[in-house]
């Protein structure tokens, strides 16, 4: 069973990247169930007003704040890849499941906008241009991942995918952000190097799947980097980018999966699959982790970092690549992925030490600072 505890978290947005939030009391659990789905009336309304919230606010960013939303990206996209894993074992017309995913997220944004359970702000298209190239890179990144499920198992697919807190500091670094500090960089790259050496001892190589997935890590760089400022800069909350991010995505989606041919096949056998029971019960959990996954993801873009929010998806990894060896077919076990996983987890920890150090640093410099503004 996967818990989702959704608790809004008021914030404001102002032309600085920093975001300000005030926890509110906490909603009811909506508990998404692997052979079932329990979301009774109650549970249900506050999800959707939960989910739908504008998040502002003016109290300061608290560690809770900053806890729950990397903890809720980690656990909702670990469980996402294992459920698109199933389902395109069963239905393999990834982009058509891309399509109605975006789809389920507009329409619950859209229809908690107008029950009145969300102040979030109307369509504005000034802000829609800004957005667009959000839209495009988080779809492309979706979309080459899916396609990369298809010919690559879980393990080596996390694997891979490890590899964009590298690309997300140099990007970081050519946009302007800044030069990290040589423990972080050192760590993040050390990240990198358990990857590459957990990838090399289980390569079923399969190019179709490696290239895509390759690609993916691209484009999840540049959608993160956007998220990031585009969340800073236009002063929207996470909602409301995600409501902006899937209704400009589906005139897209929807023109891809024409141009590819899977439509209108993919629909006519998405039907016939309907009528089997669990395959209908994977679809929807599909589409409903799809939302969590896509506020959980811009939630932690937002408060934390891009940075951050991919790190948590390396830590999270760990356990995903451990029970990608056991389920949904498995793979065989050797000594070369072990002593990856474990170079892989040292640079995890070295990273977060790293970060606190950095803010125990900053925090003790702003002191003396303050106490000379006052004399």
């Amino acid at each position: 069973m996967v818990n989702v505890n959704v608790t809004t978290m008021p914030f404001s947005s102002s032309s600085s990247s920093s975001c300000r939030f005030r926890p509110l009391p906490p909603t009811p659990t909506v508990s998404v169930v692997i052979i079932g789905i329990q979301l009774d009336r109650i549970s249900f309304s506050s999800f959707i007003h939960s989910l739908a919230m504008d998040i502002r606010g003016d109290a300061d960013t608290g560690s809770f704040s900053s806890l729950f939303a990397a903890v809720s990206y980690g656990i909702s996209s670990m469980a996402m890849v294992f459920i698109n894993k199933a389902v395109l074992m069963q239905y393999s017309h990834s982009m058509t499941l891309l399509t109605l995913q975006q789809l389920a997220t507009a329409l619950l944004i859209h229809f908690g906008r107008r029950m009145g359970y969300t102040k979030a702000r109307g369509v504005d298209m000034a802000t829609a241009k800004r957005l667009l190239p959000v839209s495009i890179f988080y779809n492309a990144n979706v979309a080459f991942a899916l396609a990369s499920l298809k010919g690559v198992n879980i393990p080596m697919y996390i694997a891979i995918k490890r590899l964009t807190p590298l690309a997300v500091l140099i990007a970081g670094f050519f946009y302007g952000k800044g030069k990290p500090t040589t423990q972080v960089t050192l760590s993040v790259m050390l990240i990198a190097a358990g990857v590459l050496i957990a990838a090399l001892g289980d390569f079923s190589f399969d190019l179709f799947g490696y290239s895509m997935a390759f690609i993916s890590v691209f484009f999840q760089t540049m959608y993160l980097v956007l998220v990031e400022r585009s969340g800073a800069e236009d002063g929207l909350s996470s909602v409301e980018i995600m409501f902006y991010n899937s209704f400009l995505s589906l005139p897209f989606l929807m023109f891809l999966i024409i141009a590819t041919g899977e439509f209108p096949d993919s629909l006519s056998i998405l039907f016939a699959k309907s009528y089997s029971f669990s395959f209908l019960v994977i679809l929807v959990i599909s589409l409903v982790m799809g939302i969590v996954l896509n506020f959980t993801m811009f939630l932690c873009t937002v408060v934390n970092s891009a940075l951050t929010t991919t790190i948590v998806g390396v830590l999270k990894g760990v356990g995903s690549t451990t029970l990608g060896f056991v389920l949904l077919g498995g793979v065989q076990v050797r000594a070369l992925n072990v002593t990856g996983l474990v170079i892989n987890t040292a640079g995890g920890v070295w990273y977060s030490y790293a970060k606190y150090q950095q803010k125990i640093s900053k925090t003790v410099k702003q002191i003396p600072d303050v106490e000379a503004h006052r004399k």
